[in-house]
């Protein structure tokens, strides 16, 4: 017996150091098996192959299955730290491969990534099923439910049990196991069709380019716009011609300045057709196919529409508050659009032209009428936006808001030489969080400008864990004559993105689920949106509008016709903003799941809502990505509620002062810091005294 136990635990010692080898060998070969060996744990991306992910995906997966099993089979009695903490911090590995994965299938893609975005796709939507629909875990997450006003929660984590709780209920865990199984193929379909609709954008993006040999055929187009030009078409290999794109930074400068009608037409044509070409990257039927599975999904759960069930979760809670919202708006602003075509169109019949005013005229002429009763036009304004002052006086508006350092750290690995990355931390240099920020467009990247974390705050046993959070933007790249210079349009999205960012970097959260940006859609806009307040803030623009060239403050002069532009074309912005949020919420209030012909489907929608012909919807179907490949399905009128929201908060600025110091610091304790942690308004009433007035944000605009 003795001998027998020896050679028993011989084995045992040889498994062991087999088992120990063999996970050795398996964390050296694939990075996400092993904590990160780099500041802060940072993403390692020089280690991290296109071959890592589908395996850390798989491992992923399993070992949250895992620790899921766990939870259930826990003999103990159910309660809130063996359930619903322990569900908190589970599949923390999925969730790491996760965020590096799906951030740079956003900024900087590949085939390989797409393929295996596909592969993916299917096993995430079926593990996310398990976990809802896993009978024995709904069963203890409702034993804790059913008592929870016995057990002296806080705020935050009865917040963390409500949440937990309706995701499985409005995920389908009260459903029956027939209805579990149509509700389970609706979701892999929405999750393949979603990202199939976003590749689709992105190969239609980098499909058009026009390209232009005769310098003729750039009449009006400033230098800058040339240079522009010219850049792209010598990366595109076509060097001494100009090439122009969709991607906005392109697009835009060459609507507003180009004489040529025939090459502007040409362009919006190309912009606001993408995804409706009939072809391989066609994205109508993908709508509305989408359209009908949410319908389908919303009837399996018990709702009438798509949006019902969505906004059962945000602040506005129906889609009757919605439309409330967009009708007063709608009102307002139709009016101001229609005598905006007006002014338009006798510039140009004072230009002796016999043409009417069309969308692909707006812009050329908006930037003609603006500098006729301004004197003022982006290219006045370019030269004192160049991107390192811009970013430097956003910084600076962090620290005396917050007292917020930005360091930069040349020793974080990065996962494409345009990123730089900051280290943010408190007055007192204690750590806050790493900051990365993309800010110009490529062949890879998403069109557009958002804000993600590959790690959120949380805490775990009393420990801060911190956050690791991205800007990304598409800015005119700097030329061999001048640096990267911005619109005031894109300072505005710069100022914007990071008040996103800093929601997610300032979150002082217990549990991940509802930290940072972990809140309704219709609230997570207010810290972005408040931002752009201090953006366009004369004081504030004196502090960094420096002339590229001379170093000279932007003009009092320059800021004044700034002021007075203010409400300039706000007709047209609203409109065309509004009636997208109209365009969304018709698809996701359909009852029936019969599948609609989506540019007919448009046609009425907008048609119902009298959208002028000078006015194309901001984004059509094909290319709607808020809503179709993004999280904003029933949700892109958040933008318009938030700017209530955020025009409302910057009056308790205004009635102190720009940086007033209690007002700051009740506005990061009780918006930025809280994430998800209580109702909404709650915060909001916290922070404000009051729930907020439309009139600051009618009156902002000049529509009252």
């Amino acid at each position: 017996m003795k001998k027998l136990s020896l050679l028993l635990n011989l084995v045992g010692i040889l498994l062991i150091s087999c088992t120990s080898n063999m996970n050795k060998m398996k964390s050296e070969e694939n990075p996400f098996f092993s904590v990160y060996e780099t500041p802060y744990e940072t993403p390692n991306f020089i280690e991290i192959n296109t071959e890592d992910y589908l395996p850390a995906f798989k491992e992923g997966i399993r070992q949250h299955q895992e620790e899921i099993d766990a939870i259930v089979q826990d003999p103990e009695i159910p309660d809130f730290d063996n359930t619903l903490a322990a569900m908190d911090i589970s599949g923390m590995l999925l969730i790491k491969v996760s965020n590096v994965f799906y951030n740079l299938t956003s900024a900087n893609t590949s085939e390989e990534l797409q393929q295996i975005a596909k592969e993916v796709a299917p096993l995430i939507s079926q593990h996310r099923d398990d976990i809802r629909l896993n009978a024995l875990l709904f069963k203890r997450v409702k034993a804790v439910y059913d008592q929870k006003d016995e057990l002296a929660l806080t705020t935050e984590q009865e917040y963390l049990l409500d949440k937990i709780y309706k995701d499985f209920v409005r995920g389908g865990a009260n459903l029956s196991k027939a209805d579990q199984d149509k509700l389970r193929s609706v979701n892999k379909e929405l999750s393949l069709l979603s990202l199939q609709f976003d590749d689709n954008i992105l190969a239609e993006n980098n499909a058009f380019s026009m390209v232009l040999d005769n310098k003729e055929d750039l009449a009006g187009l400033p230098q800058f716009v040339r240079d522009a030009g010219s850049m792209t078409a010598t990366e595109a290999g076509q060097k001494g011609k100009w090439v122009f794109t969709i991607h906005k930074p392109s697009l835009i400068p060459f609507l507003q300045y180009s004489d040529r009608r025939d090459l502007r037409e040409k362009m919006f044509l190309a912009y606001i057709n993408r995804g409706n070409h009939n072809n391989e990257y066609d994205n109508k039927e993908i709508a509305a196919k989408m359209a009908s599975l949410r319908v389908k999904k919303a009837n399996l759960l018990g709702y009438e529409t798509h949006a019902a069930y969505i906004l059962e979760e945000n602040m506005a809670k129906t889609p009757d508050k919605v439309y409330e919202l967009l009708d007063n708006i709608w009102e307002a602003a139709l009016p101001m659009s229609k005598k905006e075509v007006i002014e338009l169109q006798a510039m140009i019949d004072s230009e002796g032209k016999k043409f009417t005013l069309q969308p692909w005229d707006w812009w050329y002429y908006a930037e003609k009428l603006r500098k006729e009763k301004y004197d003022l036009s982006d290219e006045m304004l370019k030269p004192y936006f160049e991107l390192e002052n811009v970013r430097k006086g956003m910084f600076d508006v962090a620290t005396k808001l917050y007292g917020l350092q930005f360091t930069e750290r040349k020793d974080i690995p990065k996962y494409h030489e345009d990123v730089i990355v900051f280290e943010v931390e408190e007055a007192d240099g204690s750590h806050i969080g790493i900051l990365y920020q993309d800010f110009f467009p490529r062949a890879s990247k998403s069109g557009g400008a958002w804000m993600n974390s590959y790690r959120k705050q949380y805490k775990i046993d009393g420990e801060n864990v911190s956050p690791i959070i991205t800007m990304v933007m598409n800015f005119t790249k700097p030329t061999a004559e001048q640096p990267s210079l911005l619109t005031f349009e894109e300072v505005s999205t710069m100022f914007h993105e990071f008040g996103h960012a800093l929601h997610g970097l300032l979150s002082d959260c217990n549990y991940r689920t509802l930290s940072g940006t972990s809140v309704p859609r219709d609230f997570v806009e207010l810290p972005s949106q408040i931002m752009e307040n201090w953006a366009a803030d004369p004081d504030v623009l004196r502090s960094f509008a420096k002339h590229y060239e001379t170093g000279e403050t932007i003009p009092d002069e320059l800021l004044g016709k700034l002021e007075n532009s203010r409400h300039f074309n706000q007709g047209f912005v609203t409109v065309e903003y509004t009636a997208a949020a109209y365009l969304d919420m018709d698809w996701h209030t359909l009852t029936s799941s019969e599948e609609q012909n989506t540019m007919l489907f448009e046609d009425e929608a907008m048609k119902e809502i009298g959208l002028i012909p000078e006015i194309v919807v901001r984004y059509r179907s094909p290319y709607f990505a808020h809503i179709f490949a993004g999280g904003y399905s029933s949700g892109y009128y958040s933008y318009i509620w938030a700017e209530v929201l955020d025009a409302d908060a910057f009056e308790a600025f205004k009635e102190t002062s720009l940086f007033d110091q209690k007002t700051a610091k009740a506005f990061r304790e009780n918006i930025l810091e809280r994430g998800g942690t209580d109702d909404p308004m709650t915060l909001y009433k916290n922070f404000r005294g009051a729930e907020p007035s439309i009139k600051p944000m009618l009156k902002r605009k000049g529509l009252i």
